[in-house]
């Protein structure tokens, strides 16, 4: 846990022990949480982290032609 002050502008001070455990290399998600604020680590590349999550065997052609279906699909409705 560390105290760390408000700037003028704003800002705030990560330190550095803290941002080398999380890994956080240059952005980070502020969630407004009530009563606190939730800071996220977020990847330089967040893209990164979805590679091989999804095994699609259809072609983009094929996902965006289905897209667009449901689309007009619920425009109809």
């Amino acid at each position: 846990m560390s105290i760390v002050e408000v700037d003028s502008k704003g800002r705030i001070v990560i330190p550095k022990k803290i941002r080398e455990e999380l890994g956080i290399k240059k952005k980070v998600m502020v969630i407004n949480v009530g009563s606190h604020l939730k800071i996220i680590p977020l990847p330089d590349d967040p893209f990164t982290i979805l590679d091989g999550a999804f095994t699609v065997k259809k072609s983009f052609q094929e996902l965006r032609r289905q897209a667009e279906k449901l689309a007009l699909g619920e425009i109809g409705e």
